[in-house]
């Protein structure tokens, strides 16, 4: 009979290098929104893979930045705190990725004593020679990680590296039940999908204004009622989420309700309402409500 092994493997690195989408591929669902603006992921998302004999716990963090207001403090504490409570590290760069930014965070990584798979990442946008220089420049500069070319869009790779993951793994019990496929809740989940589609529709600043709270989830047998309000940081913001006649806020819906009614696999009604809560980025109250 083999033993069980279980692990948490926390995938880190700096924003957009593709964290998330390495994470829903290992983990086979679209937990973590994946879109091509930086600081996407705002929390630890946890995803857990489990076999007979195994189970993995992924999480993906936000990507390493200097932040510049409370909300991105908050999110860097994440990431550091991913450093403290892995067995395995994935640390995932890409092939436009200068090996100095963000030095400070990476000279931690590499004082770590635990196993530490460096992933460079969308080597399909490249060519062999590059590649094979890059590797070795990560071999001199990091020479305690293995590393993996891959691409993660292009599945390439990636179930060498989720191979090596378990392989890696020490024996030990599950930390979640076996049917569990995450730490996070169905409202968590329903306001990811609206933020993401938030992130696809508008510009600039918006999105990183923006917080959705879930504020009722009624579930029957054969449809989910949803209640959301998007909160933004100022009066003109509201205006501009809405827009004329009401018809952004309507395209944002329909994207987000087909989103939602493939993740649980029922039928949904889901209205969503604009309010303004001021300055909440850098309000320690409204950050706690908030979840970070």
């Amino acid at each position: 009979m083999s033993k069980h092994k279980a692990a948490f493997v926390n995938i880190i690195g700096n924003p957009n290098v593709g964290k998330s989408t390495l994470m829903n591929e290992f983990v086979g669902e679209k937990l973590s929104i994946i879109t091509s603006k930086s600081q996407t992921t705002r929390h630890n998302i946890k995803g857990i893979v489990n076999g007979d004999d195994f189970q993995l716990v992924f999480s993906d963090t936000p990507g390493v930045l200097k932040p510049h207001y409370k909300l991105q403090k908050s999110m860097l504490k994440f990431s550091e705190t991913a450093l403290s409570d892995a067995d395995i590290i994935v640390y995932v760069t890409d092939i436009y990725e200068k090996e100095e930014k963000n030095i400070e965070f990476l000279n931690k990584v590499k004082k770590l004593k635990i196993p530490i798979l460096l992933v460079i990442n969308k080597i399909d946008q490249s060519n062999q020679e590059s590649v094979v220089n890059l590797i070795d420049k990560w071999k001199n500069n990091f020479p305690n990680a293995e590393i993996f070319p891959a691409s993660a869009l292009n599945k390439f790779h990636t179930k060498e590296i989720f191979n090596r993951i378990l392989e890696l793994a020490p024996e030990s019990p599950p930390f979640f039940p076996k049917d569990q496929l995450t730490d996070k809740t169905e409202r968590f989940f329903v306001s990811e999908i609206i933020r993401e589609k938030i992130l696809i529709r508008y510009k600039k600043e918006i999105p990183y204004s923006v917080e959705v709270e879930v504020e009722e989830f009624k579930e029957t047998e054969d449809l989910i009622k949803i209640r959301s309000i998007i909160y933004v940081e100022r009066k003109t913001q509201k205006g501009i989420i809405i827009g004329h006649q009401g018809k952004a806020i309507k395209h944002v819906g329909i994207d987000a309700r087909k989103d939602i009614e493939k993740f649980f696999g029922k039928k949904v009604f889901l209205e969503l309402f604009v309010k303004v809560a001021d300055d909440w980025r850098s309000d320690d109250n409204k950050l706690k409500r908030f979840g970070y």
